[in-house]
């Protein structure tokens, strides 16, 4: 069967490029792939979503940005993490398990909590 990519939830596309910087400097279609890669193909990235947000994040001065040579000789704009940018990672790194941590109790629990119960039909 074959497997949906996902649709980035808003906010973490942000997150996901910092965290590929964390690794080292990367050129925009190395951070598309790395994404995809380590998500097994279910995150794809698209260059309409990819060089914006990396636009913004180098305004913000979370990244830096220079010219270099890549693998095939080919001339690519290269990205690395600020200092700036590598709190920001921490922060949202920080904020995206906590999100994470709360959805799993929701879709764990196995009943409605009691004051939930007591709302749902036939329970009044």
């Amino acid at each position: 069967m074959a497997r949906a990519s996902l649709d980035l939830i808003r906010g973490t596309l942000d997150l996901l490029i910092l965290k590929t910087l964390t690794w080292g400097p990367l050129h925009g279609y190395s951070i598309a792939s790395t994404i995809k890669q380590s998500t097994g193909g279910a995150l794809l990235v698209e260059e309409g979503a990819l060089y914006p947000a990396l636009y913004r994040m180098e305004e913000k001065g979370w990244i830096e940005s220079e010219w270099g040579r890549s693998s095939n000789n080919r001339r690519a704009k290269y990205y690395r993490l600020t200092a700036r940018g590598r709190q920001r990672f921490r922060n949202e790194e920080q904020t995206w398990n906590a999100y994470a941590a709360a959805v799993e109790k929701v879709l764990a629990t196995a009943r409605p909590p009691v004051e939930t119960a007591a709302l749902l039909p036939g329970n009044s």
